[in-house]
């Protein structure tokens, strides 16, 4: 009963197989092989995007830091939400790859920034001269820490109001795949015709063994991202190992199949969990996680029953967060429920 994390899981039979086809023979290194030229041309025409440029890291810290310094300049802020990943999660990453931009949180209930908590973080900014850390990026997350979503239309809000002060976004889509497969939108209306610059798409946690492409909607910034690559050593000489698990996650639309798994595995979790008393969810179950609360004693009988996920308890009360993924059974889930 594995509910740590989609991290945890392992490695999609399909992309493990595209794994083994491109370990025979020799191949050109660092992405001038073929397998990276055919990945290059499935994201643009899986985006509608054909002037796109795509370049791949094995992490998803190097996909946002790399993103965020190749938009940011070292003395302007990042505007994100005050639980986004690059604000908790990340080290210091964002501020050492930008060369010490600086986070700026933005409040949002459920995981989620608004408009108007935006705009007022943004106006609030930069307004004092030469004495002011300036305006920079505006980076969303989709599906949120929270577990929920921003719809197309969300996001393009979003991006409106960075527009209003000619700031460019960032998207974080560790699970873009998920909020794909729940909202049903087109990549693009979650992506750049919503106004986003450049999205940092993960396959890790979705079936690929490690590898996330960093999509830059606009091609003039392509060659700032691929010199800031190679300087922070994220440029991998075996490249062909990246291009084939996203190439094997995006034929025939496994990215969606492995993602619409985990969300409904979270759905039927979400389900269960709520027809049992004592138990609440502190955010809406949108996508592949949750955050329940509930009685004392909860997690000592799921552990001794072997379940493994991250406790966050919450004002005095037992808590956890719970993710599925794409191996994620219907067994598993049933036998959690039957030890809550």
């Amino acid at each position: 009963m594995h509910f740590a994390s989609d991290n945890c899981s392992g490695v999609a039979p399909q992309i493990m197989a595209a794994l083994l086809k491109a370990n025979e023979g020799f191949a050109p290194g660092y992405g001038s092989d073929a397998l990276t030229r055919r990945l290059t041309a499935q994201i643009r025409e899986v985006f509608a995007a054909p002037e796109a440029e795509i370049a791949l890291v094995a992490t998803g810290t190097a996909a946002n830091a790399l993103a965020l310094a190749t938009l940011t300049p070292p003395w302007s802020a990042v505007f994100s939400h005050d639980q986004a990943h690059i604000t908790r999660d990340e080290c210091g990453a964002p501020e050492f790859f930008t060369h010490g931009a600086k986070l700026v949180p933005v409040a949002g209930a459920h995981g989620r920034m608004t408009p108007e908590t935006l705009r007022r973080e943004i106006a609030a900014s930069g307004n004092g001269g030469v004495h002011s850390v300036q305006r920079g990026t505006v980076s969303l997350t989709n599906v949120t820490e929270a577990g929920t979503l921003y719809s197309a239309a969300e996001t393009a809000a979003l991006c409106a109001v960075a527009r209003e002060f000619g700031l460019p976004v960032h998207l974080d889509g560790s699970r873009f795949a998920n909020a794909m497969a729940a909202t049903g939108a087109h990549p693009a209306d979650l992506s750049w015709r919503a106004g986003v610059d450049i999205l940092s798409l993960g396959g890790t946690k979705n079936g690929c063994m490690g590898v996330e492409a960093v999509v830059l909607f606009d091609p003039a910034r392509a060659w700032e991202f691929q010199l800031r690559r190679k300087r922070g050593g994220h440029l991998l000489s075996k490249h062909r190992y990246l291009a084939a698990q996203l190439s094997a996650w995006l034929e025939d639309g496994l990215w969606l199949d492995l993602a619409g798994h985990a969300n409904r595995m979270a759905a039927r979790l979400a389900e269960g969990l709520a027809a049992r008393p004592g138990i609440a969810q502190r955010h809406p179950v949108e996508a592949n996680l949750m955050f329940p609360t509930w009685s004392d004693g909860t997690h000592t009988r799921l552990r001794d029953a072997g379940a493994s996920y991250y406790a966050e308890d919450s004002d005095g009360q037992e808590g956890a967060r719970l993710v599925t993924s794409w191996s994620t059974t219907a067994d598993e889930v049933d036998r959690f429920l039957t030890f809550i």
